[in-house]
């Protein structure tokens, strides 16, 4: 395994250490400070934690633990996939990071050019301004990803690939996460509680077409000749169909919302793998084919990754199902073999 790769991790991560302080001491303690309480404009008061998100707790992970573990494989860098793996969980907290950047960079928009943070800027004599360091977590989480990959280029089945393989994987999955849940908080409409539906497992946008029994002949029709854009969010207890709608925000680049329009229930779901014609098409039906929706999808290889999961979902049902049936059983079997105890007289 290449020894500069480690270096550069490991040099990178303390850069990326000191940078995070310095933006937790030179503005969030600072927004508590008297002294520069009149250059902090209304819209800005209160408001640290949008603003700032969970970075002490992303920096208080990497100075007091991930920091240390990267520096004590400096010696052996076969060990650093499991570093990795080792923190997996803590490195969820990107994700709450990711999910709190929408609303900090409407703070940023609004109070960017104000007094306080010009100030905190030149004493920090930080050459670029505090939305470019906010940006530092979203850049770190990536950079892991680009690094574990060049490692794994020079450790040609040497001691430790096993782990680093898995530790790339786990990154890009940490990666597929935080970029879905930034998808999800721009859900809108939906009644009930997203968190009640079970993780997410993809999202993305498709062609859909439609064909109900119920509906008028006419309409029906219609809804089978032309395509709907839809954005799906697939969860594993519900499928939710929105609709997507692009935003401008003050002038700035455009943020998406999705308009929540109607959902399936996974446990009543069925799928057809091809649909002829178009080998980027598969067929989603519902309550025995009451209702059907055909999906096309961008490319064959995101058709079959979302029927893979599909697939995953509706047999891990299949699964829970029949252990649940024979769990009754032997509840059914050991009640009638239980002896009546009556009482004497």
């Amino acid at each position: 395994m290449s020894r500069h790769i480690m270096n550069e991790l490991i040099e990178t991560e303390r850069v990326y250490v000191e940078e995070l302080l310095s933006i937790i001491e030179g503005y969030a303690t600072e927004m508590d400070n008297q002294e520069l309480s009149s250059l902090i404009p209304g819209a800005l008061k209160n408001k640290k934690e949008i603003l700032f998100g969970n970075l002490p707790e992303i920096y208080d992970f990497h100075n007091r633990i991930f920091l240390k573990e990267l520096e004590n494989c400096m010696e052996n860098p076969e060990l650093v996939g499991k570093c990795f793996l080792k923190r997996k969980e803590e490195l969820q907290i990107y994700e709450k990071y990711c999910q709190n950047k929408p609303r900090s960079e409407a703070i940023w928009r609004q109070c960017g050019d104000c007094q306080f943070f010009q100030e905190c800027q030149r004493k920090l004599d930080h050459k670029l301004s505090l939305d470019a360091y906010l940006l530092k977590p979203v850049q770190r989480i990536t950079k892991y990803q680009l690094l574990l990959k060049e490692m794994l280029k020079c450790s040609k089945n040497s001691e430790g690939t096993a782990e680093l393989e898995e530790a790339l994987e786990t990154m890009i999955s940490i990666i597929k996460s935080v970029n879905d849940s930034m998808h999800q908080i721009a859900i809108t409409g939906f009644e009930g509680n997203l968190n009640d539906l079970g993780k997410l497992l993809m999202q993305g946008s498709f062609n859909v077409w439609t064909d109900h029994k119920k509906v008028h002949s006419k309409v029906k029709d219609l809804a089978r000749f032309k395509p709907m854009q839809r954005h799906l969010f697939l969860y594993t207890k519900l499928l939710l169909f929105c609709k997507k709608r692009e935003e401008n925000a003050d002038g700035h680049e455009k943020s998406p919302s999705y308009s929540f329009k109607h959902s399936l229930k996974m446990s009543a779901v069925g799928i057809t793998e091809n649909v002829k014609g178009d080998i980027k098409k598969f067929e989603i039906w519902y309550n025995g084919r009451e209702e059907v929706y055909i999906i096309q999808a961008s490319s064959v290889e995101l058709k079959n990754l979302w029927v893979s999961e599909i697939r995953k979902v509706l047999t891990g049902q299949l699964q829970a199902y029949r252990e649940a049936s024979q769990l009754n059983q032997r509840i059914q079997e050991h009640v009638y073999q239980a002896p009546l105890n009556t009482p004497n007289r």
